[in-house]
């Protein structure tokens, strides 16, 4: 069986933002460690959900890959392309391909700017730099914007009104519309359906799985709430301070949750049938998330990790294969039993790696 060739590959990026001291001649005196060296793959046509708490790095994962933030380290390969050392021109070309659609409706539309303005601005901006395949008049714009309108569900007779005039549902289907104005290979969705109500957000997430059907849409989709991660993922990587514990695939996830962290976020998830929500035992985490402004040594789960091992408070796990559906960060499931080794042995064995790297 021939192997699926990646449409973006993400290796050991990270977003580190530094904290200063003093008022004229600021000095830097840490970081905030928001993403923490994170790698994975992004296949044509599949939807890859991120997953984890507020604050764990979700939103700086996705606006550091389409550069919006300059990653502090790492790669970000798009069609050969390494985004993070592209130079201008080039990073204009790839956003031909690479699209966002923001959290905030409200915040994310130019309240000067009309429905038309908004979404036919790509095809303008990229039409008069001369990097389309195929030049635009602006009948062909007009024409498109209509087409996109009509196509998310806007009446194209409000074309000529601005966003304030517009509910916080349609106010999203214009950002769609804008993000697809280019018709782009892949959109980066930072929690587009977390402003809105319940019952708009289903026909938001309708509107996107249709779209990606018909155009052939890859999607990364961030996310806090499991349910509409699990509605519309492929696959699920699960965050946590920073770093990514767990990828699987969907179903795979939800049926067979292997890190500590993930069982306990599912545990916390509702269920609709009663019975069993009544019967099944939820985990509860002790302690709080830890600063990311430290650098750590072991485990970042570890002050919270109800199967903490001794090797864990020193030694970071690696992405462990665990078959083909599922990776997990984890130590437990190590081939060795890391169980039986005591604090002493598990320092100790640091101290020992770290002298040989330096």
């Amino acid at each position: 069986m021939e192997k699926r060739k990646p449409l973006l590959e993400v290796r050991d990026l990270k977003q580190h933002f530094p904290i200063t001291s003093g008022a004229i001649l600021q000095k830097q005196v840490g970081a905030i460690r928001a993403v923490d060296g994170i790698s994975f793959d992004v296949y044509p046509g599949e939807t890859l959900g991120i997953v984890g708490e507020s604050g764990c790095g979700k939103s700086t994962t996705v606006r550091s890959i389409s550069q919006l933030n300059k990653p502090t380290s790492g790669s970000v390969i798009f069609n050969g392309i390494d985004l993070v050392k592209a130079d201008t021109r080039t990073m204009l070309k790839a956003r031909l391909d690479i699209q966002m659609i923001f959290q905030d409706p409200y915040a994310s539309l130019d309240p000067r700017m009309t429905v038309r303005s908004i979404i036919a601005e790509p095809m303008v901006i990229y039409n008069n730099r001369r990097l389309l395949e195929t030049p635009m008049s602006p009948m062909d714009i007009e024409r498109r914007v209509e087409e996109l309108m009509e196509r998310v569900g806007l009446n194209k007779a409000f074309k000529n009104r601005y966003p304030h005039e517009f509910s916080g549902g349609q106010r999203q289907r214009i950002g769609i519309a804008r993000a697809l104005a280019l018709n782009p290979k892949i959109i980066l969705a930072d929690e587009p359906v977390s402003a809105l109500d319940v019952s708009i957000q289903s026909q938001i997430l309708n509107l996107m799985a249709d779209l990606q059907k018909e155009f052939g849409l890859t999607y990364i989709f961030i996310a806090h709430d499991l349910a509409v991660i699990q509605h519309i993922s492929t696959r699920v990587a699960v965050m946590y301070l920073g770093k990514i514990v767990e990828i699987s695939e969907a179903v795979q996830l939800y049926d067979n949750p292997l890190h500590p962290y993930t069982i306990a976020l599912l545990s916390a998830a509702p269920i609709p049938d009663p019975k069993i929500e009544r019967e099944r035992k939820r985990i509860i985490l002790t302690g709080d998330v830890p600063s990311p402004d430290k650098e750590r040594i072991g485990c970042y789960f570890y002050d919270r990790c109800p199967k903490k091992m001794p090797w864990c408070s020193c030694h970071i796990p690696p992405m462990l294969d665990i078959n083909e559906k599922q990776q997990v960060a984890c130590w437990l499931y190590d081939k060795r039993d890391l169980s039986k080794v005591t604090m002493e042995e598990a320092e100790a064995d640091a101290a020992k790696t770290a002298s040989e790297k330096t």
